[in-house]
Formats: structure tokens, C-alpha cells, sequence
């Protein structure tokens, strides 16, 4: 699987786990160059809280567009050290 920005992939992995519909990728597989911290954080009644982290690339931002959960609750446990995509980010095979 991919996650593809503006035509540029910022996560390649074949090992993705399916959560609620969204692939949750390995963290490794995360092309940290594509990213900047973001201070934004979400609470989910099951999973825990979520932190993000902002694509950027070629000058331009997309905003939280990256989730994870640095410390999920034991029934989201499976998606520890994994990350997620939304906001226009395109998961394909």
C-alpha cells in the first residue's frame, strides 16, 4: 500500500492494518521528511488520544493530515507505533 500527497508517496508498506476503513501503516514506513509536528490532539472513546502530524511537501502544507495514538487503549492495541491518512491523502495499492 501507498499514501500519496501531490503525487509524491509519504508512506509505502505491505504491511498495513485496517481500522475503521483506514490503513494504518507502519510508522517506519512514514517518509518523516514529508512532515511537521503538529500540537493538534483528538480523543477517541475506544482507540485513546490521537496526535497528528502535518504533510508537507513541495511548499506546500496539508494540516493534521497524518493520526496516530502514541499510547492506544488495550482494544486499539493493534495500531500502536502505526500511522494513518485523511484530508485528501490517497491510500492505494
Amino acid at each position: 500500500m501507498k499514501a500519496v500527497w501531490k503525487g509524491t508517496v509519504v508512506a509505502e508498506s505491505n504491511d498495513t492494518v485496517v481500522v475503521e476503513g483506514n490503513h494504518y501503516f507502519p510508522a517506519a514506513a512514514l517518509k518523516r521528511e514529508y512532515t511537521l509536528p503538529s500540537n493538534t490532539k483528538t480523543m477517541c472513546s475506544w482507540k485513546g488520544q490521537a496526535s497528528y502530524l502535518t504533510l508537507f511537501v513541495n511548499g506546500d502544507a496539508n494540516p493534521d493530515a497524518v493520526w496516530f495514538y502514541p499510547e492506544p487503549k488495550e482494544a486499539a492495541a493493534q495500531i500502536k507505533d502505526r500511522v494513518a491518512f485523511w484530508k485528501g491523502v490517497q491510500v492505494v495499492e
